[in-house]
């Protein structure tokens, strides 16, 4: 979205002594596996088999345990977790199947374990961060990092958590103008900002294509929402899922902003940057995704429930769907954009929630982000009226409370100013002949995720 006015968790390599053999293991986060064994040693004086893991030059004995995979006798130790000195409780394998199977969820303990500062009893006091590794929070729009999480008077119980290293798309993906530098070049200074582009069959065509890319990279996105899983892991997939499909995350360096989605937890009505906090039981979060293939751009985002979500966030997130389809229901030649404020207000209201009005949906083709603007507050002053080729976003953020905003020090993260919880829905939009064709809709494979679609 644009402002209404206008504007790998990666481990380092560990080092295993196996069978007489010193291995390196690389446990990169989408790795599938681990790669290595892990070493078991059968010692004469016990019927027990015991591990033992050589780390810093010392042998660590290992007892019998329960796996945490199966339950089964375990004598199998994480080689990672003996490093960190972490519970082996937590850390314990019965064979090398198990460690392998459980590897996707079991190592996010590491990265706790990094983060964390022992004697703390607020989480985000925790969150020490690690500047060997990449780990740190974010400042000024993307374009620093500090050690320390910053002073701000929170409005709400989110706190901000270390972001990782900028991802790396490979070459031969073709790039905006601002990949590089952080600096868009061509947008502000189009006649697009002022004019809204009526598009060719063949630049129709791109379009089609470019957002049902960006519909199967959201869907893979929903797919791992789940609690305990991070935010920086769903930008992790967002990333692995658009460079596989030949397309950029239209996000990444985008004004310096530094991950190639968007992930707003709560009480974040938008651009929440993906970090290292656990999604937890109860909460909510809005991932935004946006890709650039074969020069245009598709854009669009949904607000998913993370495991039991109370009655008042589920009417939340259902509403503000309910605003986004009664507002795509009108759009057709002839009508004014100013008219899909009022139908959103309206439906919004009507339920006790506020409409968000800092932020509007926007023009999208060969520039991310042009006219028209699209507010969804009654009573705007949008100009102009829908004519056929037109393509542009509608994505309402609905609040809890008041729909005033604050932005937190990373100048990115608007969160609610009351501190309650918001949500977005967002399509991207064709205004046809006779209607409105939506280029980001739901797929027969998009994963059912929304209860009242069943």
């Amino acid at each position: 979205m644009r402002r209404k006015d206008g504007e790998g968790y990666s481990e380092k390599p560990l080092s295993l002594i196996w069978g007489g053999r010193q291995y390196i293991t690389d446990s990169r986060l989408y790795s599938a596996n681990p790669s290595l064994p892990l070493y078991q040693n059968h010692h004469s004086n016990s019927n027990q088999r015991q591990l033992i893991v050589m780390t810093g030059g010392t042998d660590v004995t290992v007892s019998s345990l329960s796996c945490v995979k199966c339950g089964k006798p375990a004598h199998l130790q994480c080689p990672k977790c003996v490093e960190l000195k972490l519970p082996r409780e937590g850390a314990s394998f019965c064979t090398q199947d198990c460690f392998k199977a459980s590897w996707s969820s079991h190592k996010s303990v590491h990265l706790k374990a990094n983060l964390s500062s022992i004697g703390s009893n607020a989480p985000w006091e925790n969150n020490v961060a690690s500047q060997s590794d990449g780990w740190l929070y974010c400042l000024r729009k993307g374009q620093s990092r500090t050690m320390q999480i910053p002073h701000f008077d929170w409005t709400g119980p989110l706190r901000p958590y270390p972001i990782s290293k900028k991802r790396l798309v490979p070459a031969g993906i073709e790039l905006p103008d601002w990949a590089v530098d952080g600096i868009p070049k061509s947008e502000p200074a189009s006649d697009l900002q002022h004019v809204v582009e009526i598009k060719s069959a063949e630049k129709i065509e791109r379009m089609r294509e470019t957002n049902r890319i960006a519909r199967e990279v959201l869907d893979a996105a929903a797919r791992v929402v789940r609690p305990g899983v991070t935010t920086d892991e769903i930008d992790a997939v967002v990333h692995e899922a658009t460079i596989a499909a030949g397309a950029y995350p239209s996000p990444l360096n985008y004004h310096f902003f530094p991950k190639s989605c968007c992930t707003s937890v709560n009480e974040i009505i938008c651009h929440g940057i993906p970090d290292a906090r656990k999604l937890e039981d109860g909460d909510i979060v809005n991932v935004d995704v946006s890709v650039y293939y074969k020069g245009v751009h598709g854009d669009l985002n949904e607000t998913y429930f993370v495991g039991d979500v109370d009655e008042a966030s589920q009417q939340l997130v259902r509403c503000t769907y309910e605003c986004l389809e009664k507002a795509i229901a009108i759009v057709k030649p002839g009508v004014r954009f100013r008219e899909i404020g009022e139908i959103i207000n309206r439906h919004a209201t009507m339920s006790g929630l506020s409409v968000v009005k800092s932020y509007c949906g926007h023009g999208i083709g060969e520039l991310f982000h042009c006219a028209p603007n699209i507010p969804h507050y009654a009573r705007n002053k949008a100009v102009g009226v829908m004519k056929a080729g037109q393509t542009f976003t509608i994505e309402p953020m609905i609040n809890t409370g008041v729909w005033r905003d604050r932005m937190w020090p990373d100048g990115w993260t608007a969160v609610t100013a009351d501190g309650k919880r918001s949500a977005q829905f967002e399509h991207t939009l064709l205004v046809t002949e006779t209607g409105v064709e939506v280029l980001t809709g739901r797929l027969p494979t998009s994963p059912k995720v929304f209860p009242w679609l069943n």
